[in-house]
């Protein structure tokens, strides 16, 4: 059911970026071969490159917004390009993308044809004698802005997930061998034994001197101390052991849901993640959140055991668990 509704998604997505670009397409959103006049300010010439000068193209907000059908440019926009001529007598001109550039041009740049750049072509160039001159340009063809985002986001995060798997790998191996040493010296059985009243309680459908057990209170140590990367592969080590003891794989039973809730809820003790972002980025005092982050993490966990529990005695949101020969 969920592959369904992720293929669904992902169908609904492309859908309604095609749907844009057709609809940005008839109605020329982007001012394809529409030419634009404005004011080009001569900075200086560039001793490396022959007719080729820096220069800053001015436009008035309104003639921007105008043009463009929009009304997003605020203030009098300054571009700063380099002009080139062709030696066939056209002549070029290149924009690099900042922060100072319109919002409009910037997302235009997601589909030209040089990252980070627009680039066009200059039509007319009146004035030559001035330092500033009045031109007509077009800037080059920009069309399937939507979809061509969609298929650069896709290949982007599966780059990052291929990165994020890699880096796990270590993770999974420290942790795992240190779990497995933890049961070797008797650690982990002293572990569970201690916290037996409590996992009974949470888990009474799982046998207390199982090693879902174990896994599960590994897990929820690494998440108390702020150690996620360390948590994921304890969580689904868990979650492999619970399915070990499922009558019916496939179908989450009540210890699983529990589980879910316990390790998504974010109860922690030490947010050392947070906190080393905040050092990093030059906090006064990262660690203030300590006590927040408790009592609000507290607050979620205590909210979602006792929804998780009352769901599981409703008869609406129970679901029978068929044996293998069903």
């Amino acid at each position: 059911m969920l592959n369904h509704v992720w293929i669904a998604l992902i169908l609904i997505g492309i859908f309604v970026a095609a749907g844009r670009d057709v609809y940005d397409e008839t109605q020329n959103t982007y001012r394809n071969n529409v030419p634009i006049t404005a004011s080009l300010e001569v900075k200086k010439n560039i001793t490396d490159l022959r007719n080729s000068f820096q220069g800053e193209l001015v436009l008035t907000a309104s003639s921007f917004n105008q043009f463009y059908n929009i009304t997003s440019a605020q203030s009098e926009i300054h571009q700063p390009v380099i002009v080139s001529q062709l030696p066939s007598g056209i002549m070029t001109f290149e924009m690099a993308i900042s922060d100072a550039t319109p919002e409009f041009w910037k997302e235009m740049s997601k589909s030209a044809s040089e990252k980070g750049k627009l680039k066009g072509t200059i039509l007319s160039l009146q004035n030559n004698s001035e330092p500033t001159k009045t031109i007509s340009f077009v800037v080059e063809r920009i069309s399937f802005v939507k979809i061509k985002a969609v298929t650069k986001a896709a290949i982007e995060y599966a780059d990052v997930a291929v990165t994020i798997s890699l880096g796990l790998i270590g993770v999974m191996a420290l942790w795992l061998g240190i779990m497995k040493v933890a049961e070797a010296a008797g650690l982990l059985a002293v572990l569970t034994r201690v916290l037996t009243p409590v996992t009974k309680r949470l888990f009474p459908d799982v046998p207390s001197d199982h090693p879902a057990i174990g896994a599960m209170i590994m897990n929820i140590a690494a998440n108390m101390l702020g150690l996620n990367n360390a948590a994921t592969p304890l969580g689904l080590k868990a979650m492999e052991e619970l399915n070990k003891i499922n009558p019916k794989a496939g179908t989450a039973t009540n210890a699983m849901c529990t589980f879910l809730v316990i390790n998504t809820s974010g109860l922690t003790l030490i947010p050392a993640t947070v906190i080393a972002i905040r050092a990093g980025l030059g906090s006064a005092d990262p660690g203030i959140i300590i006590g927040t982050s408790i009592f609000g993490a507290a607050c979620a966990t205590t909210a979602g055991l006792i929804s998780v529990k009352l769901l599981q005695r409703l008869p609406r949101y129970k679901k029978e668990l068929e044996g293998e020969n069903d």
